[in-house]
C-alpha cells in the first residue's frame, strides 16, 4: 500500500503563487505522481502528472504554462508549483499515484492511489 499526504493549500489572490507538496510513503514502486483537482460541483479532473526520472510530465490545457510539477525521489515527494492562478483554479487539489509509466493525459481511472486532498482557494 502507498500513502499520499498533500500540504501547501490555502487561500490566495488572483495573480499570487502557491506550491503544494504530496509525500508518499509504502514500499510499493511508484512511477508515475501526479495532481488531479476538483472543483465545487463539478468531477475530479486531470492537471499534472510526472514519471520516475522527471524525464516526462503531462498537463491540462488549463494549466499549461501557469502550473510546474516536480519530483524529488530521495524524499518521495512531487510538488505543484501554480502560478498565474485564477479564481477558476479554485478546487481540492489531490495527489495521485500510479505503480506504471502513463504516456499522456490520465483519468481518474488510471489512478492506483489517492490523497485526501488539500483545498486551494483563488479570490478575485
Amino acid at each position: 500500500q502507498v500513502q499520499l499526504v498533500e500540504s501547501g493549500g490555502g487561500l490566495v489572490q488572483a495573480g499570487g503563487s502557491l506550491r503544494l507538496s504530496c509525500a508518499a510513503s509504502g514500499r510499493t514502486f511508484i512511477n508515475t505522481m501526479g495532481w488531479f483537482r476538483q472543483a465545487p460541483g463539478k468531477k475530479r479532473e486531470f492537471v499534472a502528472t510526472i514519471n520516475w526520472t522527471g524525464s516526462r510530465t503531462y498537463y491540462a490545457d488549463s494549466v499549461k504554462g501557469r502550473f510546474t510539477i516536480s519530483r524529488e525521489n530521495a524524499k518521495n515527494t512531487v510538488y505543484l508549483q501554480m502560478n498565474s492562478l485564477k479564481p477558476e483554479d479554485t478546487a481540492v487539489y489531490y495527489c495521485a499515484a500510479k505503480s506504471l509509466a502513463v504516456h499522456g493525459t490520465t483519468t481518474e481511472g488510471d489512478i492506483d492511489y489517492w490523497g485526501k486532498g488539500t483545498l486551494v482557494t483563488v479570490s478575485s
